[in-house]
């Protein structure tokens, strides 16, 4: 195993393993989860140098597989912490914020990888990660939605300049649910398949079985508590969007059509520690320009915008918006009329 696969397998199982001991044992063991997940993060990205290599034979495909089936074990372990008198009510709240830390930053971009995969066994591997965290549609919205109008107003996962995450979070949520609903819809007429066959009957039929396994774990509490990390978890995901397309809009053409996407359009972040955690999502511009790209062969093209600060310090100012505009709005202008 070479120095960067070492990197992501430490940087992304170290904490799942802390969350679960953690939640069997309380203690210390959340207070680590909870700083490797923060100011341990924090620190690294701060002390590390900058790397913007890249393995381009690398495919990360067992580690992305292992990733999934800790993170389907993880949830239904925490669920029965949270709602049951094996630890103290602090070390509930302790574990409640790592778990939705982890689950909406390593969970969510190891399913965000393998939603991308070709082989369908890792595709529906990714769903099933989303579906336990109650956001299955972002199968199909990410997918046909997203990376068909990026950085333009039809994709309601594209932040606009001046628009609050408070505001954007409900406007991103909805419309990426009917969106990804209607593209479905039309995928399955175009290829001549039923009604039927749209994956959201598994969407919301998968979190319904989930949200009755957390009510056979800990009743209407571990049911409520489920919900409330589910929704956590995707407070997370959803910050990572609002960050990675905030304020950076295609131009037009002359036929109307919005120009092809580029590296501008996404902000990516060249530190070390948090991009192996979350799985080199931070290299956004790659990722748009070639989707079906494994983690360790992305890029950090030399023209794409820089967050000032890495991915997971964005999202935390973020939610701030006055703060976050008064970073941001400069350095989305001078993008915007690069």
């Amino acid at each position: 195993m070479d120095k960067h696969a070492a990197l992501f397998a430490f940087a992304t199982l170290l904490p799942a393993g802390l969350i679960g001991i953690g939640a069997l044992q309380g203690s210390y063991w959340i207070v680590a989860a909870v700083l490797v997940l923060t100011v341990v993060t924090s620190l690294l990205d701060r002390l590390l140098p900058e790397d913007r290599t890249h393995d381009d034979g690398a495919t990360g495909t067992a580690l992305s597989v292992l990733l999934a089936l800790a993170h389907l074990a993880l949830v239904p372990v925490v669920v029965w912490a949270l709602a049951g008198d094996m630890i103290s009510r602090l070390e509930k709240v302790g574990l409640f914020f790592a778990a939705g830390l982890y689950f909406g930053q390593v969970s969510n971009a190891n399913a965000h990888e393998l939603i991308h995969r070709p082989q369908r066994a890792l595709h529906r591997l990714g769903m099933w990660v989303y579906i336990s965290l109650l956001f299955g549609h972002h199968t199909s919205a990410h997918v046909l939605v997203h990376h068909r109008h990026v950085a333009t107003r039809k994709d309601p996962n594209t932040s606009r300049k001046g628009e609050g995450f408070y505001r954007y979070v409900i406007r991103a949520w909805v419309g990426s649910f009917k969106g990804g609903y209607r593209a479905e819809k039309d995928r399955l007429a175009r290829i001549g398949r039923p009604a039927w066959r749209n994956p959201y009957w598994i969407y919301l039929g998968g979190g319904a079985a989930f949200i009755a396994l957390a009510y056979g774990l800990g009743g209407i509490k571990g049911m409520v508590l489920y919900v409330a990390l589910a929704s956590h978890a995707q407070m997370q995901l959803l910050l990572s969007d609002y960050v990675q397309h905030y304020g950076l809009m295609r131009k037009s053409r002359a036929d109307g059509k919005p120009e092809p996407v580029a590296a501008h359009h996404s902000w990516n972040s060249p530190h070390w520690y948090s991009s192996a955690m979350m799985l080199n999502a931070t290299r956004h511009s790659d990722h748009h320009a070639r989707p079906a790209r494994a983690y360790p062969a992305l890029d950090l093209p030399d023209d794409a915008p820089m967050l000032p600060r890495p991915l997971p310090l964005m999202a935390s100012i973020a939610l701030v918006p006055p703060l976050w505009r008064r970073i941001m709005d400069p350095l989305a202008d001078r993008w915007r009329n690069a």
